[in-house]
């Protein structure tokens, strides 16, 4: 395998155009994400991923958003819809064991739908933990509002993802739930003490700090700094991500076209970089955003190289489970809720 590069990129369409194919070839992104925009029929689907593999000349990591809820980027009539966070959780606040099987046979069945297509990185499970009154971004995609509830479905929304050979990545770190703005569209900016963001934010992350990968929130926290939101932040990275709560895996960026950055996208793809990011994640698939990412992001080395082969050594294998039995199971879950 060739060196590749800190950066996991989307595409514009259905198909990788020629242009798209030479530029993934010659600037070797690390792996892919897939989008809305990306989905049209099952087979297409396999074949875009399949594609994208091919540009990079190796079985690159494919990544995609599939929680359930609103955050779902294959819908029906290809996939059923899944439940959101919040109405897992909700079984959970009604007994704790049903809660947490929910959890964990809904990773199970993304795991049996992504792997088909070839997708082998679900973004999830969501570890924000919400307050009264923060903006809705996070909203129902959480298990509940207290850190034990959020840890525990967290993991068994993890265990499940591994069992059917999926990855995967914890977001928002170190927690998005507080924030009072939409970070896709402005920056939030979290006033609370070091000490409240111990107690309730931070506590999911510490708990599952073995994951292989995380994504990082675009959330200012002026009790750590008060002048880069987290995701640029060696403050927050290495002081808190990395050191309070323990977390060595790969660190990706939150989206770097999400408006809550300053700067032009070359300027947050450096800083990501200098924030102590391993990856810088950047999605939409426009080209000319692309080309400003990939001179500025260097090629995977040292610690980060470490632990993005990490990643690649431990992705799981699918247990034995049959997804008929799974899937009548979950469905006659939600047919009483």
């Amino acid at each position: 395998m060739t060196e590749s590069k800190a950066m996991i990129l989307g595409c514009s369409g259905l198909s990788l155009t020629p242009e798209e194919k030479a530029f993934y070839r010659a600037e070797r992104p690390w792996g892919f994400i897939l989008f809305g925009r990306n989905i049209s029929e099952p087979q297409q689907i396999a074949d875009l991923v399949a594609e994208m593999r091919e540009s990079v000349g190796w079985h690159a990591p494919v990544l995609i958003d599939q929680e359930g809820g609103r955050v779902q980027r294959i819908r029906p009539p290809i996939l059923q819809h899944y439940p959101s966070g919040q109405a897992l959780g909700d079984i959970y606040r009604q007994d704790r064991e049903q809660g947490l099987r929910a959890a964990w046979l809904m990773s199970r069945l993304h795991a049996f739908d992504l792997l088909t297509f070839g997708i082998n990185v679900d973004c999830l499970p969501v570890l924000d933990v919400p307050v009264e009154g923060s903006s809705n971004v996070i909203g129902n995609r959480a298990y509940g509002g207290d850190p034990q509830t959020v840890t525990a479905m967290g993991r068994a929304a993890s265990d499940g993802l591994k069992a059917g050979g999926v990855l995967p990545v914890m977001k928002h770190m170190p927690g998005h739930g507080r924030g009072f703005a939409d970070s896709h569209h402005e920056l939030p900016v979290v006033t609370v003490s070091r000490d409240e963001l111990e107690a309730h934010d931070f506590p999911p992350f510490i708990a599952m700090k073995d994951e292989l990968a995380a994504m990082t929130c675009h959330v200012v926290f002026t009790a750590i700094d008060d002048a880069n939101p987290a995701t640029t932040s060696r403050k927050v990275i290495d002081g808190v991500i990395r050191s309070h709560i323990g977390f060595n895996g790969l660190l990706l960026s939150d989206d770097t076209s999400m408006n809550a950055l300053a700067g032009t996208i070359g300027e947050r793809a450096a800083n990501i970089i200098a924030g102590g990011c391993d990856i810088v994640l950047h999605c939409n698939g426009h080209m000319d955003e692309m080309l400003q990412v990939v001179a500025n992001v260097p090629v995977l080395s040292d610690a980060s190289l470490k632990r993005a082969d990490a990643v690649l050594a431990g992705m799981p294998k699918p247990d034995q489970s049959e997804e008929a039995a799974i899937r009548s199971e979950f469905d006659a879950m939600f047919a009483t809720v």
